[in-house]
């Protein structure tokens, strides 16, 4: 079996960890911004240090390809994510692009020269903190959202995505699309979750992620004075927003068991402690493994938000940001991986993910594998989060020796 250098591997985690890395141990790296953009040089250098040849397309997702005795052949494609949540963890992304150059290395340790190319990415903007919406590197890729539309997408200072890449230097040539569909996906995260650490498992084998829909509902009152104004002529846009927020945390309970909804973000206007407010805006984020249970939960927080205005004299709007179906994986793949757990003597299950990634994107447009290795606590998103490194390490050789099997396979069996 491959072996991984958990040494140099580590060193590597480090390393690459101090560009945007806070006091904390966590790490505020947002899609675009300038620690992005050096910890993209960071990463371009490695992959040149290899010998790869590296190429930039137009939304800035940048592959590193190490040929095969058959040129011909449809590539491996392996990475995740360089970019991080405001504040978040050091994991998240980072791992999964980090776990694809150190398998690339351990090629390189043994001579090895597989058969097919394999095809190592960093795609842009996966979290989707800065620009909305997430995923869009490896979406724009394989054709669900449009090349122009993505470059022309601002943050909340007005700056759009083609100049953010100007910016850091990574607005490249080659254009967004695949030249060819690659032979088979291979992504690894982090869980996000408690699931692996309670059961005292080293490997999740993932066989779907949830779907989700992300909305944002604006709700419209009227601004006036908190003193004069009579509790009864009021049209005061939070308590309706208060209502709704409610509703929608009490979805869970009864719309189906895998569930879950958040409101993540919430903007009152005017904000003033003695004013009421005219407005309020905030976002919802619903997810379940049934795609039509999400789409009459979108229904429900429709009508939770008409009966709350209702009440209080306010109006709504309600818009879709974003929406990605369920994504199921590939069984040919997930055997593989679990074969090799066996083989490495790691423990390991299969399991449901949670939380969206580029994997899925890929899995609408060939054979895609998905790995993931313990959260402690199950804490994401946050300076807190942390993996065990012996239990990166074995996602990385479970990882790697997957690679491996598929860029050697004629056929994904």
């Amino acid at each position: 079996m491959l072996e991984i250098n958990s040494e140099r591997f580590r060193e590597t985690f480090e390393r690459y960890s101090k560009i945007g890395g806070t006091a904390n141990d966590g790490l505020h790296r947002l899609a675009l911004s300038t620690t992005d953009g050096e910890v993209r040089d960071e990463f371009v250098s490695d992959l040149e240090a290899l010998g790869l040849s590296v190429r930039i397309d137009e939304v800035g997702n940048i592959f590193g390809r190490l040929p095969g005795a058959d040129q011909a052949a449809a590539p491996i494609l392996i990475g995740s994510h360089l970019d991080s949540q405001p504040k978040g963890g050091r994991y998240d992304g980072q791992l999964g692009v980090l776990t694809a150059l150190e398998t690339i290395r351990a090629f390189d340790d043994s001579d090895i020269e597989t058969h097919r190319p394999v095809e190592i990415v960093n795609w842009t903007n996966e979290e989707g903190s800065r620009f909305k919406p997430a995923l869009m590197g490896s979406g724009a890729w394989v054709g669900v959202h449009d090349v122009n539309k993505i470059l022309s997408t601002t943050d909340e200072q007005g700056i759009t995505v083609e100049d953010a890449l100007k910016e850091i230097g990574y607005d490249g040539t080659a254009p967004c699309g695949p030249n060819e569909i690659p032979h088979a996906y291979l992504e690894l995260h982090v869980e996000q979750g408690p699931v692996l650490e309670e059961h005292g498992r080293e490997i999740g084998i993932v066989e779907g992620i949830l779907g989700m829909a992300w909305l944002e509902a604006m709700i419209y009152g009227e601004a006036d004075h908190a003193g004069p104004s009579p509790m009864h002529t009021r049209s005061d846009s939070l308590v309706a927003a208060a209502d709704v927020v409610t509703g929608v945390r009490r979805l869970s309970t009864h719309l189906a068991d895998d569930v879950v909804t958040t409101v993540g973000e919430l903007i009152v206007e005017p904000n003033s402690v003695n004013v009421i407010p005219s407005k309020t805006s905030f976002t919802i984020d619903l997810r379940s493994y049934d795609d039509d249970v999400v789409n009459r939960g979108i229904d429900q927080i429709e009508t939770e938000l008409s009966s709350a205005c209702a009440r209080e004299g306010t109006e709504y709007d309600l818009e879709e940001l974003w929406k990605i179906p369920h994504t199921e994986f590939s069984q040919q793949i997930c055997t593989r991986l679990e074969t090799n757990a066996n083989k490495l003597g790691r423990s390991h299950e299969r399991m449901i993910g949670g939380a969206g990634h580029d994997a899925s994107y890929l899995a609408d447009l060939t054979e895609t594998g998905l790995v993931f290795v313990p959260s402690v606590d199950g804490k994401t998103h946050n300076e807190q989060e942390f993996t065990e490194w012996d239990d990166a390490v074995a996602g990385a050789e479970v990882f790697a020796n997957t690679v491996l099997q598929l860029a050697e396979a004629e056929e994904i069996s």
